[in-house]
């Protein structure tokens, strides 16, 4: 057993560099835990994580909605507030819905690549804007 005194290499070689944390919407960290495997992969499970915990995010804002469309069936009526939550559910729904269609149209699957290609592209496209744009 080593002395407290007496350095410890492998202790010496982990403390010196310390590894980042996996990080699953990112593309280097799926590039750095699968050397072998193409960019576009890297990429494509990147983004796969990166949808679905956005579409896990905007379901969760959508809950509770059916107590509150059920109101005026039930015989009460929407209040103001009633009412901007279910703008809010709304704009979270409508967020999700290439997701829907995906799944609920024949054949659809067909458009998967293309879907993502989009997303992707349009999150691409705000990044850059976000970095051209001046610090505030």
């Amino acid at each position: 057993m080593a002395s407290p005194d007496t350095p410890n290499p492998k202790a010496d070689a982990a403390g010196s560099e310390p590894k980042p944390a996996f990080d699953p919407d990112k593309t280097l960290s799926y590039q750095s835990r699968m050397k072998r495997a193409p960019r576009w992969f890297s990429s494509f499970l990147a983004s796969n994580s990166r949808e679905k915990s956005r579409m896990r995010r905007e379901l969760g804002k959508i809950k509770g909605a059916i107590p509150l469309l059920m109101k005026p069936r039930n015989g009460s009526k929407w209040t103001t507030q009633d009412r901007q939550e279910l703008q809010h559910m709304l704009r979270a729904a409508s967020a999700v819905y290439p997701y829907l269609i995906i799944w609920a149209l024949p054949g659809s699957i067909v458009l998967l690549p293309f879907l993502a290609w989009h997303l992707d592209a349009r999150r691409k496209d705000r990044e850059r804007k976000a970095a051209a744009a001046p610090p505030a």
